[in-house]
């Protein structure tokens, strides 16, 4: 991918994140035949190599097969906080669960982040690993009181915690709170440890190879876009949104949102410390390090995938952001991200349904996967050893409660149902003709709904924009260059390949210019 700049404001002139362009990750070949083996894991990234590594370290036969490469997906594109502060969350979790099933999820998420502490320690991984207080500020005094319940709920239960009047950043701040010593690193120089692991221990990974379908029963069996098998005694879907969904309608279960991030040269020193605000939209600050030189990766601007078509906006916000707190040098990496929230905000991490004992799944990270998905990966192998683990009813995927899921079960799929109906009746008013280079939009072909995009070259690419996952019609993302589902958050690249599920089969490409 080229480094061109944006002419508007020195950015990158396409999305590259920042923990991918400077780290540099082993290849494996794509799947070219059936296999067998003892555990079959779909999805390559945090979840699905940290599973391998534990279940390979337990003795276990491990597959991996990737849709796509490894830790390009969600991994690659996070902020990379290790932390058990997921945003204010513990008194709203309190206020629905009582302290003790809250409790066990901060412990889970504790668990995971001496976890990978003690790991990196052990091995000595160079992954840019540091201990950083992480802290949550407002400059809106509607959102003190919010912070005043939060810290009380940290006392509650056991966090170490406090409430304070300022934060030592250059931000305007009535209030904050802060958890002491939690982490952050450079995500992808940590699992590339893992994975070089799991290697040696006869490991197997295979790249560009995705889960199509799947069998259940004693052996399940997954077949892949080429019609190759993986046969299997126990099977984790760790694919980010499961790929197969027949049996949990995960899709009806989650919702999806995208969210923004800039790697910046500040013009002035960040003192440390990992931060976000209260109110929206949405700041995240934290630092990093690039050839010996202090980075900040600013993020922030969250929203429903699929629902906005000007996203270079939230770039140009962040843009702004930062040459008003700490200035820019450079703005070298800029990307985005989604992830699913469960109706009730906990993760989805164990028995893929009631019905099926041997395949597991996790999902429903709500942006703070590195916990998460850390802990999802230690319950998983337990599950499969057969060890007694206290966290597994917490995550269960097959709970529900009467409240909050009714109703945002409700909300959300009148949402969808609503989306569905909207993009059925649209009858866009642009032709593929018309557009200029670099530019995308819905237009008419034929008489019927298309999207085109004609590339820096003048090339005209379009592809009927009925969503393959559940017929959704998709909207065209500026910042991104893709075409996004505004119903259950599949993404695809303007030629039609499948960027982020549920979808797995890619749009149809048309031909013509009018």
């Amino acid at each position: 991918m080229t480094r061109e700049l944006d002419q508007m404001n020195g950015m990158p002139q396409f999305p590259e994140a920042y923990w991918l362009g400077t780290a540099e990750l082993p290849a494996f070949p794509s799947l070219n035949e059936d296999i067998d083996t003892e555990v079959a894991i779909v999805g390559g990234g945090m979840t699905g190599l940290t599973a391998a590594y534990l279940l390979a370290k337990e003795g276990f036969k491990v597959a991996v097969i990737e849709a796509g490469k490894i830790l390009t997906g969600t991994t690659g594109h996070t902020t990379a906080k290790v932390t058990t502060q997921h945003g204010i969350i513990y008194d709203e979790l309190i206020s629905h669960f009582g302290e003790e099933k809250t409790r066990l999820y901060y412990q889970a998420n504790h668990d995971a982040l001496t976890f990978i502490k003690n790991l990196v320690n052990e091995k000595q991984i160079q992954c840019d690993f540091s201990e950083e207080d992480s802290y949550i500020y407002t400059n809106s005094s509607q959102e003190i009181q919010k912070l005043i319940n939060e810290v009380t709920a940290y006392k509650k239960l056991g966090i170490n915690g406090e409430y304070l009047n300022e934060v030592p950043i250059e931000v305007e701040a009535k209030a904050a709170i802060v958890i002491r010593n939690q982490a952050q690193f450079h995500p992808l120089k940590y699992l590339k440890h893992l994975v070089e692991e799991f290697t040696k221990m006869g490991g197997q990974i295979y790249e560009n190879t995705t889960a199509v379908d799947m069998e259940e029963g004693d052996q399940p069996r997954i077949t892949t876009r080429d019609n190759h098998k993986v046969s299997c005694r126990r099977m984790i879907i760790a694919s980010h949104y499961p790929f197969y969904d027949t049996k949990g309608f995960y899709f009806s279960r989650m919702s999806i949102s995208r969210s923004y991030c800039l790697a910046v040269k500040p013009e002035k020193e960040f003192p440390g410390g990992m931060f976000i605000n209260a109110e929206t939209p949405t700041r995240s600050l934290r630092s990093a390090e690039m050839n010996g030189e202090q980075v900040i990766i600013f993020g922030g601007h969250e929203h429903q995938t699929g629902k906005e078509i000007n996203t270079h906006r939230y770039y140009e916000a962040l843009e702004a952001f930062a040459r008003q707190t700490y200035g820019i040098k450079e703005i070298p990496y800029r990307w985005s991200a989604q992830d699913p929230t469960t109706l009730d905000k906990i993760p989805f991490v164990g028995h893929y349904s009631p019905t099926t004992k041997n395949i597991y799944v996790a999902t429903g990270y709500r942006k703070w996967g590195m916990t998460n998905s850390t802990n999802a990966a230690l319950l998983l192998t337990d599950m499969i050893v057969g060890r007694k683990n206290p966290y597994q009813e917490v995550f269960d995927p097959n709970r529900f409660h009467a409240d909050p899921d009714v109703k945002k079960f409700l909300t959300v799929n009148a949402r969808v149902a609503a989306e569905l109906v909207k993009g059925k009746l649209e009858s866009p008013s642009a032709q593929p003709e018309n557009l200029k280079n670099d530019e995308g939009a819905t237009v008419m072909v034929n008489g019927k709904r298309a999207g085109a995009y004609r590339d820096e070259d003048g090339q005209l690419h379009i592809v009927d924009t009925t969503c393959t996952h559940m017929g959704c019609e998709l909207e065209w993302n500026n910042g991104e260059r893709s075409w996004d589902c505004p119903c259950h958050g599949s993404r695809f690249s303007y030629e039609g390949e499948v960027l982020d599920g549920p979808a797995e089969t890619p749009l149809k490409k048309l031909s013509g210019e009018a």
